[in-house]
């Protein structure tokens, strides 16, 4: 009998994605041009996007960026700049000065998000189309980090439906959205025809027994966000049933 793991979904994957969060050099999982390559040859089958953090592409070297994009790209990982950049220059009306820098640095996404703006409908289908136009493929944040109610299904559902029709891959849901979800509404996501388009942000300080959780509710197929460099190989584990955090399912 050959001795090997169960074949993951080879990329391009609808379902079982993971979106890694690369905070830079950080006690998360150090990274940079040379670290990435290390990453990858570990672990680059099993990522399927990367989100440089925040505005880390201003904090870093633009030549170094580029390097670390181009990295990614030539394994086979999309990357893309997170939501807080997007807001950032919105605020400052400088949105063609983020384009021009993500054209230079060669990064073919970008995050939408309403952390801390708020867009009306037509406004963000409206930016969803103009970045298209230049060439950017979109994805979409859903939630505030300090949300003062939880969202319903339906709500997420409608939010969903428009920016798909946009022309959007996948909707990110907020890890602090996801917190004040209870028990049955949790179970009532998995039911939504919409449900595989989802991406849920996870909480890197509660690795490994969230994602777990989120393994044993909804399967080792769900699409997981803000999942760390040094979260991914044993996150695959986890989705394979190795680990005590799930206690070794692969073995029962």
């Amino acid at each position: 009998m050959e001795l090997a793991l169960p074949r993951h979904n080879p990329k391009p994957r609808a379902r079982g994605i993971t979106a890694m969060i690369d905070f830079g050099p950080d006690t998360f999982g150090w990274t940079g041009p040379a670290a990435i390559h290390d990453l990858i040859a570990c672990a680059g089958a099993y990522i399927d996007y990367a989100k440089i953090y925040a505005l880390n592409s201003l904090l870093m070297p633009e030549t170094t960026v580029k390097m670390i994009v181009a990295t990614y790209a030539d394994a086979g990982i999309m990357t893309y700049s997170g939501g807080i950049l997007f807001e950032y220059a919105w605020q400052r009306g400088a949105l063609d000065e983020m384009l021009s820098l993500l054209e230079r640095i060669g990064i073919p996404m970008l995050e939408i998000s309403e952390n801390y703006v708020t867009l009306d409908d037509d406004e963000r289908l409206r930016l969803i189309e103009r970045f298209q136009s230049h060439g950017f493929e979109v994805i979409y944040e859903f939630g505030r980090k300090n949300p003062e109610a939880a969202f319903t299904v339906q709500e997420l559902g409608r939010l969903v439906a428009d920016v798909t029709d946009a022309g959007v891959a996948h909707v990110i849901v907020e890890q602090s959205e996801i917190d004040m979800l209870d028990a049955n509404a949790m179970r009532t996501l998995v039911r939504q025809d919409w449900f595989a388009s989802l991406l849920i942000e996870t909480d890197p300080y509660r690795f490994p027994q969230q994602h777990a959780e989120m393994l044993n509710l909804y399967g080792p197929e769900i699409n997981l966000a803000n999942v760390t460099p040094g979260q991914v190989l044993r996150l695959e584990g986890l989705r394979q049933g190795i680990g005590r955090a799930v206690n070794y399912r692969l073995m029962a």
